[in-house]
């Protein structure tokens, strides 16, 4: 029985390590502390992984190259820390930046991707593609069910409530919520604590 366990342990190490060597040969940045679960889609030569990442199961992450005849050069940027829970659907065209320790819970969408429709004899699905890079900062937090838009910046130490819809930049230490997401609080530096805000993210008094 001992010795059972300890060939599976030395198989176990030894799978991950060619996994590893695997990845690290195909992805444009890899790192033994990754690990990816079970992924639905990945395009790993448009995706730059840091250390310590959690992805989570079923994620798509695809960089698009080439689309209705226009050549694109996409780059996914996953920073140190980030976590990523299930259902994970990142489309990106030019550039999406996710910062360090930041958080994605289960059913995000960020794109960087806008599909036209402004010409009425082309389907929608084949006109050519209007692309905005999608920064999110460090140490945020993105609920379940959000949408991000291109063209988006999140800022630093940000959370985004559930189900929002991001088609907007938002500032560092803020909480967003809505369809759009609008501010509704953020840090008073002066004050030192969290306030409420207008919709324009005045403080309120």
């Amino acid at each position: 029985m001992i010795v059972l366990q300890l060939i599976k342990r030395v198989w176990m190490s030894v799978k991950a390590n060619l996994l590893y060597l695997w990845r690290k040969h195909l992805f444009k940045e890899y790192h033994k502390s990754v690990e990816i679960k079970r992924p639905i889609l990945l395009t790993p030569k448009y995706i730059e992984l840091g250390n310590n990442i959690f992805i989570n199961y079923h994620s798509r992450i695809e960089g698009i190259s080439t689309y209705a005849g226009v050549i694109y050069h996409p780059n996914i940027r996953v920073c140190d820390g980030v976590s990523i829970q299930q259902n994970l659907h990142l489309t990106c065209a030019k550039s999406i930046i996710i910062g360090k320790n930041t958080a994605i819970a289960a059913n995000v969408t960020i794109t960087d991707i806008h599909h036209p429709y402004e010409d009425i004899n082309t389907p929608i699905e084949k006109q050519r593609l209007e692309v905005k890079e999608v920064n999110i900062g460090e140490d945020s937090k993105v609920y379940n069910n959000v949408v991000i838009l291109p063209g988006v910046n999140i800022g630093k130490h940000v959370t985004i409530g559930a189900n929002s819809v991001v088609a907007n930049s938002i500032p560092d230490y803020s909480v967003a919520v809505g369809q759009p997401a609008r501010v509704v609080k953020r840090y008073d530096f002066n004050l030192k604590r969290w306030r409420k805000t207008d919709k324009d993210g005045n403080f309120l008094i």
